[in-house]
């Protein structure tokens, strides 16, 4: 999942033309923030055009363009930025003009240092939480229209009956199987068939965090917990409050934080980093992993009381070489997808590509097969068919590819078509191994140039490379 990235310091544009104003700014702010200084409205519009800026101080009395023209002008430039305007006298008319032209707050000179950063960090922290709440609803309605599965394999109906038993209830499931095989999309659907369907899905790759950061990830932080902990953050439990909270690749946990986790999980509450306030939120545990649990937990790596706390309803994942019609359904779909999304027109794929990606044992699962059709879409020229010869030499000639090709007994193809499939594979790999060069792979196949010629034509045989 996607994560907002909040700086380590805000970056402050302070807009006044008397540099004595600037420089008592600059010296309150410093310590805590990124501060640029310039002197008058053209030279910070031309500034917030060029660097980025969380938060404006802006001065209300400067000559050839003032404060509230300056602050329509950035607002119409980026509304998003907010904007404290400054003023040496404190007038009530001036105040209301500036909140009704877009700012966010007003203070008046001379500069209360425990004032001045008390109105930022309120400014600064409406700004993050407005980047969250629409980080977060678009996650929501990104993945809500995203949460289908598609199969059509019996190896899935036990699956799709498990979501469906699991789905009214608050229990804990841990979802295991190899790497690309869709554990993060069983559990979103999960979570859009329960009642918590209207709240946060959140998602989290525990491999993907550094350890001493984790904790932090999950529960949040206030302010000064540690170095640049500039504001409190709140963690991934409280985004998913009412909600499903993912914990992917959970196998990745260092021991010591696993007892942490098993305590949240058991008493539902927990603390920010640096903080002492006691937190109670209502969140439904979904872990994956594509490692089996069970061993670790034999080998000491993993506690035994955590993996029974997550445990509650298992779901294995088949791998896709296991799920039997999903490859040509998938196939299509990704198709019809990319098409879409590429504005392309490849008409199809082949019987024969499609016979090659039917036995590749796709070690890289679902994932591996929708990049392999994208790259295939991307490559292909409009209006023509994804043939054997577009696919790429390692899953064309791997050796599961080659020991799995159907025989007579159960298959449905003729020996026609088998013929020319064992005559198309073993003609691109002369090809290659010749670099193309149809002379000598024809001398390498003990045929005639010419006939080689002519064979590649009712192969439909191209260099692609």
């Amino acid at each position: 999942m996607t994560v907002i990235d909040l700086p380590k310091k805000a970056r402050l544009l302070v807009v006044d033309d008397e540099a004595g104003a600037r420089e008592s700014l600059e010296a309150i702010l410093e310590d805590d923030f990124l501060v640029v200084c310039v002197e008058n409205g053209h030279e910070a519009l031309n500034t917030i055009q060029k660097e980025e800026f969380d938060l404006v101080l802006l001065d209300m009395s400067m000559p050839k363009m003032g404060g509230i023209e300056t602050l329509e002008q950035i607002k119409i430039y980026d509304k998003s930025i907010d904007v404290i305007i400054v003023s040496a006298i404190d007038r009530a008319l001036e105040a209301t003009a500036a909140i009704q032209k877009g700012a966010y707050d007003y203070i008046t000179k001379p500069f209360d240092p425990e004032t001045i950063l008390t109105r930022v960090d309120r400014a600064l922290q409406k700004r993050y939480l407005e980047q969250e709440v629409s980080f977060l609803r678009s996650e929501m309605a990104q993945h809500s229209k995203h949460a289908q599965i598609i199969s059509q394999s019996r190896q899935m109906e036990d699956i799709f009956f498990t979501i469906n038993k699991v789905a009214s209830t608050s229990s804990s499931v841990l979802v295991t199987g190899e790497s690309g095989t869709g554990k993060e999309l069983i559990a979103r659907a999960i979570h859009s068939a329960s009642e918590r369907a209207q709240k946060s899905f959140v998602a989290l790759n525990c491999a993907s965090i550094p350890s001493e950061l984790i904790e932090s990830e999950l529960f949040g932080h206030e302010k000064g917990a540690f170095t640049g902990a500039h504001h409190r953050t709140p963690g991934k439990f409280e985004f998913a409050n009412g909600g499903t909270l993912l914990l992917d690749e959970i196998s990745s946990l260092k021991s010591e934080f696993q007892a942490q986790l098993l305590r949240v999980l058991q008493e539902r509450e927990f603390t920010r980093v640096g903080g002492h306030k006691v937190i109670k939120v209502d969140v439904r545990i979904i872990a994956a992993t594509n490692t089996r649990l069970e061993d670790m937990v034999r080998e000491g790596k993993f506690r035994e009381d955590l993996f029974f706390r997550l445990n509650v309803i298992p779901i294995n994942v088949p791998p896709l070489r296991h799920r039997e019609g999903d490859v040509p359904l998938l196939a299509h779909y990704f198709l019809g997808k990319f098409n879409r999304k590429l504005n392309k027109n490849i008409k199809a794929i082949t019987p024969e590509a499609m016979a090659v990606l039917e036995t590749y044992p796709w070690p890289g699962n679902i994932r591996e097969l929708e990049n392999l059709i994208e790259r295939m879409v991307v490559l292909g020229t409009n209006n023509t068919k994804i043939d054997q010869g577009d696919l790429p030499s390692d899953v064309l000639f791997h050796e599961k590819t080659v020991q799995n090709l159907p025989g007579p007994e159960g298959s449905n193809i003729g020996l026609l078509q088998a013929r020319n499939s064992f005559e198309f594979s073993y003609i691109m790999q002369a090809l290659r191994k010749c670099n193309w060069n149809q002379t000598e792979a024809a001398r390498l196949l003990k045929i005639h140039r010419n006939t080689l010629i002519q064979k590649m034509k009712s192969l439909n045989i191209r260099n692609r490379d």
